[in-house]
Formats: C-alpha cells, structure tokens, sequence
C-alpha cells in the first residue's frame, strides 16, 4: 500500500477512523456492492457510503466527499471511480484492482449472458417481446436522468455565468439528437471554450499567470476504420471522453453501433441500454452488450476491458493528486462547458432512442413509461422490468415486434 494511500494528498492527513481492511474484506465488500448495485450512479453512491462511512468508519465523510467531488471532475463512469478510489484508499494498488473488479465483474457477467439471450439470432418471442417493451421504455428514462440534472445546474448559475451554461445545455443537446458519433467533439469543445471564457479571470487570479498546471492536453484521436480497432475506439469514448458518465454515453455509442459500422439494428441498440439499467453495477456495461453483438464474448470482453480501463488508470496514476484536481482552476472552468454540453446530451438522446421505435405498441410503453418515471417517481429498475414484461406479454399475444 502506497505511503500517500492515507488520504487524498500525499502529505499529511487525518487517520483513519478505523484500521484499513484486508484485501479479502474488500473483495467481499466490494463485489457484494457490485451484486445489489442496481439503480444507477446515486444508488451506487449510497452503498459505497454506507459501507466505508457509517458502517465500518474506514473513511471519515469529509474524506468521501472530496472524493465524490473529484471523481466528478473526470470523464467516464463517476461512481465506478469513486468505488476504485475507496478500495485504493483502503488498500493501495492491490486494493484497487480486488475492489474495482469486484464492483464491475457481476454485472458484467450478467450483462454478457443476457446479451447472448436477446441478441440470439432466433431469441423466443417472448425474450423478443420483453426487449421491445424494456427498450421502448429507455427514453423517458433518459430523459429522467436529463432533467434531473437541469435544475440543479440552473439554479448554480446567475447572469452571464447562466447564459453560458444554457448555451452549453443546447448545443449537446442538438449534437446528441443529430451528429451521433461527432458528439464527444462538442462535448470537448463547450469545455474548451469555457475554459478560453474564463482565462483571463483566472489569470487575474493567479497574478497574470493562468492557472494551467497538471492539465493535460486533449488530443482527437482518429477512430478506426472496422473490426476491433473501430470497437475500442468505441468503447475508449465511452470510458475516457464521456464527460457526465451514465446516459451521455448512448449517443456515443449509437452512431457507431447502429449507423457506422452495423453491429447491431436501432431495437438491439435500446435493448442493450435497457439490459445496461436492469443490471447491477455501471450503466457503462452496456458497452458490453456493443461489443457482444460486434464479435461474440471476446468483442465484449474487449470493449468493457477498454472502457473501465481510464478510470483504473486515473485512480492509480493521480488519486494521490485529486485534491489538487478539484482545486485546479483549467479543470473546474473545463467541465463547466463540457459538463452542460454532457446534460443536454442526455435530455438530446431521448430522440434517437425514440426514432429506433417501430412499433405503435412501443410509442403507447414509451408514453406510459413517461408518465411512471415523471409523474408516478417511480424506480428506472422497476419502470424497465414493467415495461419488459407488458412487451413480453403482447409477443406471446401476437403483438408485431421489431425486426
């Protein structure tokens, strides 16, 4: 265990509440959290501090929130950071590895054996009829999780500071509803005009001197052109570029799934993003599902290995320096454009998702599901199995399903 591991900075820092737990502790923990973990990022959050917090006290609240506020600063899956960075506080390098893999491992294992069922060439008319329903049902859910994150950000911002923040929300909203792949362009691109926006204030601040250090340069990389190099490019976005994590990384994925490449139609894409929130553990796991349906397991495999490798990556590289991340003005004054540009990218997908529909069956589950999400409160777990079963029910009944 690395000598820095006793708290965010590599100098000193309050104790630990109670002595750190073995690797075999956090294997148990961690998995067990990786077991029940459905609901998305806040569920995920709940549970890791549930458990390193207020029931065994190897973490003091102050410490975790940091941590939640530094790991938001990164790109990819927050919370699947957040675990890492948990079991590397606990547990150095080793920790890490036995806690972040114990977080992915059982939803990515449930996700693959799912993918093979659904995407079989000749599934069961029922297993047809629940994608269908589940499916129908993904966009109100992302458009949930859209306009969950609006308020919030509306009411940050003032003048100015809130016309910028509406711009952003617009533009990734337009780029994920009409660009598809060339959306993490302007997801990059709102960040990095934010960030020329507030130079000079931060020059200022800095004594004419801006404040640019440890800021890494953001270098477009040119995706494949087929095969697995197209897949891990595909999937290096979702894990690296997906600023926001969670539902920003459906119109990632679906230009090059569906439009570019073909691996799978528009009904196997809203099928794999509703198997992604049945599932326990990352909504990113519905890159597996990608890659299953690009080249087998081995495609899956593939894919899951590139997308959580960045968020290994950034733990074991800088978990040590995350204090001096959030208090990075060039990181914060980024993410205040790519992080509007990632919201409206949510709230945008809902109309992808909504066109890969065919059936007039789906639009009335799609409406229903708008309503349960919106209206009723209810849970994305429960709105998706609902809609899964109503959808297997109408197969069984003779309802037309998706080619």
């Amino acid at each position: 265990m690395p000598s820095d591991a006793a708290g965010l900075t590599a100098h000193a820092a309050p104790p630990a509440i109670a002595p750190p737990p073995t690797l075999s502790e956090i294997a148990r923990e961690w998995t067990r959290i990786g077991c029940v973990g459905f609901g998305g990022p806040a569920a995920h959050i709940a549970l890791i501090r549930q458990l390193v917090v207020e029931r065994r006290g190897w973490i003091s609240a102050h410490e975790l929130e940091d941590a939640i506020g530094a790991t938001n600063l990164l790109p990819g899956p927050g919370s699947t950071q957040l675990a890492i960075f948990c079991a590397w506080r606990l547990g150095g390098i080793r920790g890490a590895l036995v806690g972040g893999f114990g977080f992915i491992v059982p939803g990515l294992i449930v996700i693959l054996a799912l993918s093979a069922l659904f995407l079989a060439a000749s599934p069961p008319t029922w297993v047809r009829g629940a994608g269908a329903g589940a499916g129908a049902a993904v966009g109100a859910v992302a458009l949930q999780a859209g306009l969950g994150l609006l308020a919030p950000g509306w009411r940050r911002h003032a003048g100015a500071r809130r016309a910028r923040w509406l711009a952003w929300v617009v533009l990734g909203g337009l780029a994920a509803a009409t660009l598809g792949a060339w959306l993490v362009l302007v997801l990059l691109g709102c960040g990095a005009a934010e960030l020329l926006w507030q130079r000079p204030a931060m020059r200022a601040r800095a004594g004419g001197r801006a404040n640019t250090h440890g800021w890494p340069l953001l270098v477009a990389a040119a995706a494949a052109t087929g095969g697995l190099g197209a897949l891990a490019w595909t999937a290096f976005k979702v894990g690296a570029l997906s600023y926001g994590g969670g539902f920003v990384i459906i119109p990632l994925m679906q230009a090059d799934a569906v439009g570019a490449h073909h691996w799978m139609t528009s009904g196997q894409f809203v099928n794999a993003v509703a198997l992604g929130q049945v599932t326990p553990g990352p909504v990113v796991h519905t890159v597996a599902v990608v890659g299953y349906a690009a080249a087998g397991i081995g495609g899956g495999l593939l894919a899951a290995a590139v997308a959580f490798a960045p968020s290994f990556s950034f733990i074991l590289l800088g978990g040590a320096r995350f204090d001096r991340l959030r208090g990075n003005g060039a990181a914060r004054a980024f993410l205040d454009g790519a992080g509007p540009a990632a919201i409206g990218a949510i709230v945008g997908s809902t109309i992808p998702l909504a066109r890969a529909l065919s059936e007039g069956w789906q639009f009335a589950v799609l409406a229903a599901a708008v309503v349960t999400v919106l209206i009723a409160k209810r849970g994305v777990v429960v709105t998706l199995v609902g809609a899964g079963v109503v959808g297997a029910a109408l197969g069984l009944a003779g309802a037309p399903l998706p080619g």
